[in-house]
């Protein structure tokens, strides 16, 4: 009589699986990166400071909620303001400009106006809070 031989599945040793996973995770997060976003570099003034400032050496930027500025009261495009601060600046060494932005004002907007005038080299922004 013939004996039938019984073959046993192969099988994957799952005992240690957990510990493989936890080391994993462990190397993952102690290796892995996060980038931080930089953001605007703009100095603010101690709460309740406040230093009186000839009119003369304001410069009024506005923002509408579709995106359009008026510069002094005079509309200009987004891409325009750069070279008119340089030339105000130019005019007037102490020019402070204060940039009010409507409340439904696009994020994208505003900073690309505050861009414009970090490419004008200005060094003086106010920022104004909106009505």
């Amino acid at each position: 009589m013939r004996k039938k031989r019984r073959f046993k599945r192969g099988e994957i040793p799952t005992a240690s699986m957990a510990d493989i996973a936890f080391l994993l995770l462990i190397f993952f997060l102690v290796t892995t990166t996060i980038d931080t976003d930089k953001g605007l570099g703009i100095v603010l003034p101690a709460e309740g400071e406040e230093i009186l400032i000839k009119k003369e050496n304001i410069l009024n930027c506005l923002i509408n909620s579709q995106g359009n500025v008026l510069l002094g009261g005079v509309p200009f495009r987004i891409k325009d303001i750069s070279k008119e601060v340089r030339r105000r600046i130019a005019e007037n060494d102490k020019l402070i400009i204060s940039v009010k932005a409507h409340e439904k004002t696009k994020y994208n907007d505003y900073i690309a106006v505050i861009d414009q005038l970090k490419m004008a080299n200005a060094k003086r922004i106010s920022i104004a809070e909106s009505d």
